[in-house]
């Protein structure tokens, strides 16, 4: 039978909810939260948060492996014992020899034989799989280029494939670069593969459909042999007897690697391990999100018939409670939901009703201090006397400290002998009370005369402990002074509170509020509506540093720099405008402006015959943007600027701060012909690996280096060894921070290719540029 209202006592509270007027509100909210929370799951936006909750889970339910699987690495000793990579074939047809003869049950092989190598090694591989082929399980991929989106199946040869079964290790990662799931199956053509993991494990799923993987099993209980071991006959039979074997490269420095949540960087071949013990506890069955967010909002909607605020508060943090516990019970038996969209329901639901309850016992709230009795800071706030007298603010720094440690009486005896001090000597003060130690009065005119003798003296009474319950307690107080002015208290406390807290940091007895800090105040609160004034204005301008291509002594291009002359404060530095534009979310209009003018210059001065590049340097918040490759090629397109003749510039701390998922739109620009350059190398940690995978066509060594070749061994040293890195890896390399020929010459022995600095040139004008760049002399000795 259909809900009625008024039916039973449900009913009952539902008729008089509505009755009450409650209801509207209340309705909305729900509708408000429903929708939100809804969006997030049907877009998975909650997505780091649920991954965030899901490895904390599997921590607290850590759990070895099965050991009936083995790990044969090709590791660091590997590589070092036998040093040619990739190896000859032989050497896998030598490892399973050794694996099968040790009574392996399985060989998976995770290396793709997909193209031919040598005939002698390839003859070796065939007749070593044909020895054992009901035990060799080799690889299948399919491969879907990032561009065209065409998939493309990686087979072995099938000289090889006739001796082995088939098993597919295609894995799909999301959005952060994590594989939460591994496939049962994949269809290659005509054929259906199992994946490794289920291969592994026995265990036939729904066609086409994936599985969660367990990362509660911790990986270092899977067995972990290396390969030269095996190899060797180093490792007894006993290890692999009756036991599966995955063969596959463990060491970082081949890149078959992944993010595991909570394990930090793991090598490929644990993947296909960890999924296939997934399996072999049980299959696991992944419900999604819609189940915890049905039961989030059946308990919102019965929240709302309560009739005590703070039992709707209650019954909502239950059901927190739940969507963070109840996983947990569930992981354990295999079942794996969602519960950010709930959780993000009963949040918003469950703080609006917080609020709601905070602000009527707010309201209600006495503005006397509960604890002392004193006038509230509030009751000061609204207070209108003393308005020319100093105002005076006490802040026990080590107050919450103390008061953690004592018992829940103690802190009002406490409070009474800070007030007894505080008021030593001054009849009738009037004392107001804040908290976490903070106490304020306005000074009287006896008091301001003599402000900084009695400051030094009640700081100096403080210096003698506090005692409590036969127990001696140092307080540290800091006092900070805002001297009377014409705004209002509120204003004035907030002034004496920062000075208290400048006191404090600085290790002084008391600080003056310092009242000049006002007038740069309305231009750090407008900072960024001035900038976007600015770029309409024309007050922001692009200045441009020439480059010298080292090896021909001529001038190749030039770097844009942005720079912003203020009417009335003059030249602002970029590192304040850049740094706030960044920030606040504008960086992407600055970078506009930017980029469009050093297009055009550079397109103009290419149009009159002069070979130019232009170099622009690009925030780490547009690396990105999606449409980042579309817009600058808009760009280039407009102003008719070849793409190769533009430069892209990204910190280095930048790039290795973006994703290996974000490193494709670098790699969409170097594709479209635009260079890449890492700026300020040498600052970041990048490793050669990562360097080798940034699509970088450049590398730029900081000036800090540079500038300091003459005086440090190191820094010779270092950035000698970067130019050789970078030209190894077919980069070009930039120093920065020439100021001195001695400096160029030393880069031109070392092979360095183009140098920046003040000795080149400092940044000019457009207008300025264009006449060094006309000129029939641009040699650097000549301008020099």
């Amino acid at each position: 039978m259909a809900f009625q209202p008024g039916m039973g006592r449900f009913g009952a509270s539902w008729t008089r909810w509505r009755r009450k007027g409650a209801g509207k509100g209340r309705i909305g909210l729900l509708l408000w939260a429903t929708l939100i929370a809804g969006i997030c799951g049907a877009i998975n936006l909650g997505k780091p948060i649920e991954g965030a909750l899901r490895s904390t889970r599997n921590l607290l339910r850590g759990h070895d492996a099965s050991g009936q699987i083995v790990i044969v690495g090709i590791d660091d000793k590997s590589l070092a014992e036998f040093s040619a990579w990739p190896w000859p074939r032989r050497r896998y047809a030598e490892l399973t020899d050794a694996l099968v003869r040790a009574g392996a049950r399985r060989v998976f092989i995770d290396i793709n034989f997909d193209s031919p190598s040598s005939e002698v090694e390839d003859r070796l591989l065939e007749e070593g799989l044909a020895r054992h082929s009901d035990k060799v399980v080799l690889p299948s991929l399919e491969v879907v280029d990032a561009m065209s989106r065409q998939s493309n199946i990686v087979l072995p040869l099938s000289r090889f494939a006739r001796h082995a079964s088939l098993a597919f290790i295609g894995i799909r990662y999301d959005f952060q670069g994590v594989a939460w799931a591994l496939p049962f199956d994949s269809s290659l053509g005509r054929v259906r593969h199992p994946s490794f993991a289920a291969k592994l494990a026995n265990v036939v799923g729904p066609a086409g459909e994936s599985f969660p993987v367990d990362y509660s099993i911790d990986p270092k209980s899977i067995p972990l042999i290396s390969a030269s071991d095996v190899i060797q006959g180093r490792v007894p039979d006993r290890t692999f007897a009756g036991k599966d074997v995955v063969i596959g490269a463990t060491s970082h420095q081949l890149g078959d690697t992944f993010f595991a949540p909570g394990g930090g960087l793991l090598a490929g071949p644990y993947l296909h391990v960890l999924g296939a013990e997934t399996l072999i506890e049980g299959t696991p069955k992944a419900l999604g999100w819609f189940a915890p967010f049905a039961f989030a909002l059946l308990l919102a909607c019965a929240s709302f018939l309560l009739r005590s605020a703070g039992k709707r508060v209650l019954l909502i943090g239950a059901g927190i409670s739940a969507c963070l516990l109840a996983p947990l019970g569930l992981d354990a038996m295999r079942i794996y939901v969602e519960t950010m969209p709930a959780l993000t329901l009963l949040l918003i639901v469950g703080g609006r009703l917080a609020w709601l309850r905070h602000r009527a016992a707010s309201d209600a709230k006495a503005v006397l201090h509960k604890v002392s009795g004193l006038p509230t800071l509030t009751a000061l706030r609204e207070s209108e006397n003393g308005q020319r007298r100093p105002l005076i603010v006490a802040r026990i720094t080590n107050f919450a400290e103390i008061v953690s440690s004592l018992e829940a009486d103690q802190e009002g005896m406490l409070v009474q002998q800070v007030v007894g001090r505080l008021t030593l000597g001054s009849v009738g003060q009037k004392l107001f009370h804040g908290d976490e130690g903070v106490f304020a009065w306005f000074a009287d005119d006896e008091m301001a005369v003599t402000l900084t003798d009695h400051l030094n003296a009640l700081h100096n009474l403080f210096r003698s402990p506090v005692v409590l319950a036969n127990t001696q307690i140092d307080l540290t107080i800091a006092f900070g002074v805002e001297g009377g002015s014409d705004r209002s208290v509120a204003n004035r406390l907030g002034g004496a509170l920062v000075a208290a807290d400048e006191a404090a940091a600085q290790g002084l007895r008391w600080k003056e509020y310092d009242s000049t800090r006002l007038k740069e105040a309305p231009w750090r609160l407008s900072l960024l509506s001035q900038l976007d004034a600015a770029i309409d204005t024309g007050e922001l301008w692009v200045a441009y540093q020439p480059k010298l291509d080292i090896r021909t002594n001529r001038m190749i291009g030039a770097e844009a720099l942005v720079r912003w002359t203020h009417p009335d404060k003059g030249p602002i530095s970029p590192a304040e405008f850049v740094l706030a534009a960044e920030q606040s979310g504008r960086i992407h209009k600055l970078t506009t402006y930017v980029l469009e003018r050093a297009i055009q210059a550079a397109a103009a001065l290419n149009q009159r015959g002069i070979p130019f590049s232009i170099a622009v340097n690009l925030s780490a918040r547009l690396i990105d943007d999606a449409g980042l490759p579309e817009w600058v090629s808009g760009l280039l397109v407009r102003h008719g600027l070849r793409p190769e003749q533009l430069v892209l510039e990204i910190t280095e701390t930048a790039a290795l701060g973006t994703s290996m998922a974000h490193l494709a739109n670098l790699a969409r620009l170097r594709d479209l012909g635009v260079g890449i350059s890492v700026d300020d190398y040498g600052t970041g940690l990048s490793t050669l690996d990562y360097l080798k995978k940034i699509p970088a066509c450049e590398i730029k060594i900081d000036k800090s280096f540079v500038q300091a070749m003459h005086r440090s061994d190191g820094d010779r040293v270092i950035v000698n060894s970067t130019i050789q890195l970078a030209h190894s890896l077919g980069r070009r390399v930039v120093a920065e921070g020439v100021e001195d020929r001695e400096t160029l010459d030393a880069l031109s022995r070392m092979g360095c290719d183009i140098a920046q600095g003040f000795y080149i040139g400092r940044p000019l004008p457009l207008r300025g540029l264009a006449r060094l760049f006309l000129q029939d002399d641009r040699v650097l000795s000549a301008a020099g």
